[in-house]
């Protein structure tokens, strides 16, 4: 498969921590989606497996709830890993759902049978690369092309594709990699009617943001500071974006990403699920979460073959030729995990139990 390369470095394998939760006879899946370097967030493979072995494992284990959000509020008083915790409350209400025989996107709340799907592309080797990987993506009936962007490969690509793609729609992720002083290259951006620029500054500033924002025409989205409610309300009350990307693991699962949903879609800024090379399970999540009425921009849900040789869920994530991926109408998550294939490949485990 081919590498994936953004402002702070390039992927070509990944090494994914699954949850597994069971009780009365049901079973729920969770996937914790951070890296294994701590280049996106402060989190890695091996730091969410010990915070999940030593502290969130006996927080749940022999607990009842009468709602899998009610696992969110006894993480709450966890400072930080969030996408360890996410893989531990996502699993419940996985499980919440086949309990209760019902479909994990219907749990939610979400609505939509069907969802809009995105692409993103990483930083290529060359522009004639780039651009046969966004031909192929667009013949693929993909919804939105988002490429990632850095100082050196900005400008003169993204005019080199807007003329190569006039209709598509297109936006641009810069993962941090600019501040205030490149504003004059930033708004000269304007000039290819992009969907949005992703965080062009500091992964964890909404001020600078602000001060952009009144000054480039357009949007910005947000992605990487957006790790809470709390977070997510401060930026729109100061206009640091007008579109929120909304990652799972990033704000710490369902129930946090669902107040974030609510909160944007009263205040009627769009909201889009981001992705994290996620594998089947992760990437069933956000099909779910994407069905939520305020999920209106197509996200970065894609279909399996794109990432994986062999996805480790059954059927695999597919999107048809207008674009959407079709919802599953079963309990749950709506993919099965192939045990046998996981277990072939599993490297570590631990089992904890009441």
């Amino acid at each position: 498969m081919h590498f994936f390369e953004t402002s702070f470095g390039r992927t070509e394998k990944r090494r994914i921590l699954l949850t597994k939760i069971f009780c009365n006879g049901a079973v729920g899946y969770g996937e914790c989606t951070t890296g294994e370097k701590p280049f996106f967030s402060h989190e890695t493979i091996d730091t969410a497996w010990i915070i999940i072995k030593e502290v969130l494992a006996p927080i749940v284990i022999g607990k009842n709830w009468a709602a899998p959000s009610e696992v969110g509020q006894w993480f709450k008083q966890i400072r930080g890993h969030q996408m360890a915790r996410a893989a531990v409350e996502n699993a419940c209400w996985d499980m919440t759902a086949r309990a209760n025989n019902i479909a994990l996107y219907e749990l939610l709340g979400g609505t939509r049978k069907e969802i809009p799907c995105g692409v993103s592309i990483g930083i290529q080797d060359t522009p004639e690369q780039l651009l046969e990987k966004i031909r192929t993506e667009v013949d693929a009936g993909y919804r939105r092309i988002k490429i990632k962007i850095k100082p050196g490969w900005d400008y003169d690509i993204i005019k080199l594709v807007r003329q190569t793609f006039p209709d598509i729609t297109l936006s641009v992720d810069a993962n941090s990699a600019y501040t205030l002083a490149d504003i004059d290259l930033l708004k000269s951006l304007d000039e290819f009617k992009l969907l949005m620029i992703e965080q062009p500054l500091s992964h964890d500033d909404i001020i600078d943001h602000s001060q952009l924002q009144k000054q480039i025409n357009t949007d910005i989205c947000l992605d990487e500071p957006i790790t809470s409610l709390d977070i997510t309300r401060k930026a729109i009350e100061m206009k640091s974006g007008r579109i929120i990307n909304i990652k799972l693991g990033r704000v710490g699962g369902f129930s946090e990403a669902i107040k974030i949903h609510n909160y944007c879609h009263e205040h009627n800024i769009p909201v889009w699920c981001g992705g994290m090379l996620e594998a089947g399970i992760g990437r069933s999540h956000n099909i779910a979460m994407s069905t939520l009425p305020g999920f209106s921009l197509p996200g970065d849900v894609s279909a399996s073959k794109r990432y994986f040789k062999e996805d480790i869920i059954e059927p695999p994530v597919t999107v048809n030729k207008d674009g959407f991926i079709k919802v599953p109408q079963v309990p749950g998550r709506g993919y099965e995990p192939k045990e046998e294939y996981i277990e072939r490949i599993t490297v570590r485990r631990e089992v904890f139990s009441a």
